[in-house]
């Protein structure tokens, strides 16, 4: 009987495979063996897309007449620092013993595209290769992923669309890049000089070359944050002013706002910059008076309304909010926040980060009780 071969994104991931699977044998270079079972892992991306200049050494220059570039068959290729992993990885899929793979990168697009990719370039053939879709890494979830793994054809489509966003991806970030560098560098490098000279020309000091990179998420985002500091830049604050009174009465205090209202003297004036301020500081000292002249006027209290409102509990955290609330309250990246809570997904101490989803999954949900019960005997 042959041996099953688990392969997962990540060294961690791979070791809670093991422990959960009860994979106990001697750890190797870059996997884990037993009697009956291999544990392996790449380390994030093992393979990627060649440049231009693996398909024709003269594309390593940039040129316009060479511009669109658009392959006819794609080409990929071990990336530098992760060579030794991917021979190893290899040589584990297409080991003669290993007669059942069992797919354990994330359950996601681009934990699919990793796992395509490898076995694209390791020329894995004719091995049951199944796929583990899991959601959490609990003890119960990874045994019910590899219970339940469906043949990988069933991914397939997933497998396309990894593919496709990756050709366009490039092809949009090779292309434009290219052709926006060589169309506007030298404005961008002098614009960038002289900035850096405080305007002031330097005789002999000329523009260094600057690189323009296009991608297909971060021009949008850089156009976005672009907008935005034009908006902070081209703010012009203005100050209003508003009243307010301290009132008591049977020994209780109370701070009330004014506030124009329909059929009131001030109601839509044009001194009002809101209808609970004024443009001059003089229009509100005119009101303080007015309301002070003796006799001083009478504050009336007219109603009184007490309510229980009921809110809901907010939505949990998807990444995006994460990183918003990370940046606000700790003023951290985004990057440096994916970091801290993708280390805590593999400590199983959050769930799976890299997913729009704002609520948790039936498996996940069973192990709340259990923490609670937990974190009661703390």
């Amino acid at each position: 009987m042959g041996k099953k071969l688990y392969i997962a994104e990540k060294p961690s991931v791979a070791q809670e495979f093991a422990r959960v699977l009860k994979i106990s044998g001697k750890r190797q270079d870059g996997y884990l063996e037993s009697e009956d079972a291999v544990v392996t892992w790449c380390v994030g991306h093992l393979v990627t897309m060649s440049y231009p200049d693996a398909y024709d050494p003269a594309l390593k220059r940039w040129d316009m007449a060479t511009l669109p570039f658009i392959p006819g068959t794609w080409k990929y290729e071990v990336i530098d620092g992760v060579k030794k992993q991917f021979r190893t990885v290899s040589a584990l899929l297409n080991r003669k013993d290993v007669d059942v793979i069992y797919v354990c990168t994330d359950s996601g697009r681009e934990g699919e595209y990793i796992y395509r990719l490898v076995a694209q370039e390791a020329h894995v053939k004719d091995k049951e290769t199944r796929r583990v879709w899991i959601d959490s890494q609990t003890e119960e979830e990874i045994l019910r992923g590899i219970r339940e793994a469906k043949d990988i054809s069933a991914y397939d489509a997933l497998a396309d669309s990894a593919y496709l966003r990756a050709k366009e991806d490039y092809l949009m970030g090779i292309n434009f890049s290219r052709v926006l560098t060589l169309k506007f560098r030298d404005t961008v490098s002098r614009a960038v000089s002289e900035s850096g000279r405080g305007g002031k020309g330097a005789a002999g000091a000329g523009p260094k070359r600057s690189v323009i990179s296009v991608g297909r998420v971060m021009t949008c985002v850089l156009g976005m944050v672009v907008r935005r500091e034009r908006e902070i830049r081209a703010f012009v604050p203005s100050k209003f002013y508003r009243v307010v009174g301290t009132f008591s009465r049977e020994g209780r205090g109370l701070e009330a706002e004014w506030k124009a209202v329909k059929g009131s003297k001030y109601f839509e004036s044009p001194l009002l910059y809101k209808d609970n301020g004024f443009r001059r500081r003089e229009d509100a000292e005119r009101l303080v008076r007015e309301l002070g002249q003796d006799p001083p006027m009478q504050a009336e209290v007219r109603s009184i309304e007490r309510k229980t409102e009921k809110k809901g509990a907010p939505l949990l955290f998807n990444l995006a909010e994460l990183q918003n609330e990370c940046a606000k309250r700790f003023k951290i990246s985004p990057d440096e926040t994916l970091n801290i809570v993708q280390e805590l997904y593999e400590k199983k101490l959050v769930t799976y980060p890299r997913t729009d989803a704002r609520v948790l999954s039936s498996a996940v949900a069973k192990e709340i009780g259990k923490n609670l019960f937990g974190l009661a005997k703390v």
